[in-house]
């Protein structure tokens, strides 16, 4: 198939991806952790995992994910750091403030990622490519000397984000379009966003083992391997057109927590999860949401799940009484982590009132105490079964999550103690 001429796909998009970016951001406050191998972890446990790791510590064979004590066996001398959400979350904000002085932000992506709209002669390669110079530079002179990004450019946000993939830390790729599809031989299916371990194995069933069989792949022959017309679109982003997904954003709401130690009991999940069900109530209500099924989970040696369908509901009291009922049947074994899901949302003016439950009223006392825990402080007011675990389960980043809930005055706030460079 002959290639398309080059200017109906011109460079579009920017990607920005801040390497390590907990570990960073923890470098960046403490000078005295930089070049060392680092970890940035929920608790101080060796059965949890690392959240982040600084790229010495990676060297030595720290990976994301890793539990702590394989990545101590890995890296003797690793030191680690409990995670403190709010400190990225300050720095987020700083970063978001720092490039905007340099390119206009088209969508922020999770807290460490950003993609950037290309117009006029910021499309021609030379010019893209001192945006992207100066996008760094900007961070390292007005967020931290030791902080990195990756840098891709392409003809969509598809093709940029895979670029950053593609030369770490630090890296700048550009991808123009008279390089695709061949540009993107030799990678694993996974590499590319949207391809998790259960769709390789459905295109693997189809006879595509690795990018170059995917680029070689007709539309028609893409849409059924992938099972829609996504394939199609898939055909069309690998050439460098600018099409995109629609948004999986707002389908479900969840919460989840690592269990400390002393919490790994059947009290103790109980506990937690009454806590994580609360707290996923009240985002549901700070967001105008009405939740229709409930799933609630414990991960452990041998782990337990169960789901319930639920009156249109968003408040605490409701969501208690079918969390403890499900707990009845529960059957698991050495825990280490508990979550609560909502699913099947809905917005007000798409719920009906029961006649047969009182979610209304009881959703309104749900929201009286937020507005008393907004005045007073968080936990002012709380339910008794949240007695032994209220203040457990603190505010986590969550992947395509840029902020923090707050479920009272001052919460997850954090002081300015920002030590990078002042902005011009």
């Amino acid at each position: 198939m002959p290639k398309e001429a080059s200017d109906t796909r011109p460079l579009r998009s920017l990607f920005l991806d801040l390497n390590s970016y907990f570990a960073s951001v923890e470098q960046a406050e403490r000078p005295e952790l930089r070049d060392r191998p680092i970890a940035v972890v929920p608790m101080m446990a060796d059965t949890t995992f690392v959240i982040a790791a600084s790229y010495e510590a990676k060297f030595q064979g720290v990976k994301t994910v890793m539990r702590v004590d394989e990545a101590k066996r890995r890296c003797p001398d690793l030191e680690l750091i409990q995670a403190r959400p709010p400190l990225y979350v300050n720095y987020h904000r700083r970063i978001l403030d720092v490039v905007e002085s340099v390119l206009p932000i088209d969508k922020v992506c999770s807290i460490d990622e950003m993609r950037f709209r290309l117009i006029g002669v910021e499309r021609q390669p030379a010019m893209a490519r001192e945006l992207a110079l100066k996008l760094k530079k900007a961070i390292r002179e007005h967020v931290g000397s030791n902080m990195t990004c990756s840098v891709g450019i392409a003809p969509n946000s598809f093709l940029a984000k895979l670029a950053t993939e593609m030369q770490k830390p630090d890296g700048l790729i550009v991808i123009q379009g008279d390089e695709l599809p061949d540009r993107l031989k030799g990678l694993k299916l996974t590499e590319f966003t949207g391809i998790n371990k259960r769709m390789e194995a459905r295109l693997k069933a189809r006879g595509i083992f690795n990018s170059d069989d995917l680029i070689s792949r007709s539309a028609t022959e893409l849409k059924v391997a992938f099972g829609g017309y996504q394939g199609e679109r898939w055909w069309s982003m690998l050439r460098g057109y600018d099409v995109q997904f629609d948004s999986e954003e707002g389908k479900t709401l969840s919460q989840s927590h690592v269990l400390p130690p002393k919490l790994r009991t059947d009290q103790g999940c109980r506990d937690v999860l009454l806590r994580l069900a609360h707290k996923a109530a009240a985002r549901l209500r700070s967001k105008g949401l009405w939740a229709t099924e409930m799933g609630v989970s414990i991960n452990g040696r041998q782990p337990w799940h169960a789901h319930c369908s639920l009156p249109p509901t968003q408040d605490a009291v409701t969501v208690t009484e079918r969390l403890l009922e499900m707990w009845d049947k529960r059957d698991y074994k050495d825990p280490l982590s508990v979550g609560v899901v909502f699913y099947g949302l809905l917005q007000p003016e798409q719920v009906t009132p029961s006649l047969f439950d009182d979610t209304i009223s009881r959703s309104r006392l749900s929201g009286a105490v937020d507005k008393m825990n907004q005045k007073f402080g968080k936990n002012s007011v709380f339910l008794a079964s949240l007695e032994k675990a209220k203040d457990n389960a603190d505010e986590k980043i969550a992947f395509n999550k840029t902020w923090l809930f707050s479920e009272g005055k001052d919460d997850n706030e954090w002081p300015d103690t920002f030590r990078g460079n002042p902005m011009e």
